[in-house]
């Protein structure tokens, strides 16, 4: 299961549209280590000038790893974050997620997400994540 769904937010849905923070306050709480992974490179992002930034530490155990994989594969999840923190997500190993200004979305983004990138970000050290 992707999310710790409360039976609060589950009735929600069941009687209409969440609130956007009740469902950003489940992903925060259902999967802390992605959630607390894009924080803080958002966090950097924010405070620099550089055009994005990246993670490129290796998740500390699969339970991590599977975090990161289930917030980045959700469109419903990774819209919402994109939205609350303003940027775009973009991914290319089960760790290397980048965070571009959403309202800066330049050359470095439309590089980032090319086939010859994700071909220059593999290793054999990755093939197994």
């Amino acid at each position: 299961m992707s999310l710790d769904v409360s039976p609060a937010l589950l009735e929600q849905a069941q009687v209409g549209d969440i609130r956007t923070n009740d469902f950003l306050k489940c992903i925060e709480e259902s999967l802390p280590y992605a959630w607390k992974l894009i924080e803080g490179l958002a966090l950097r992002l924010k405070q620099g000038e550089a055009a994005f930034v990246d993670n490129q530490v290796p998740p500390p155990n699969e339970q991590a790893r599977g975090q990161l994989l289930r917030l980045l594969a959700s469109d419903a999840m990774r819209n919402a974050v994109e939205q609350y923190y303003g940027v775009r997500l973009a991914f290319q190993n089960c760790h290397r997620v980048a965070l571009f200004p959403q309202e800066a979305l330049g050359e470095e983004y439309t590089d980032f997400i090319t086939p010859r990138s994700q071909i220059l970000n593999q290793s054999p050290e990755l093939r197994d994540c």
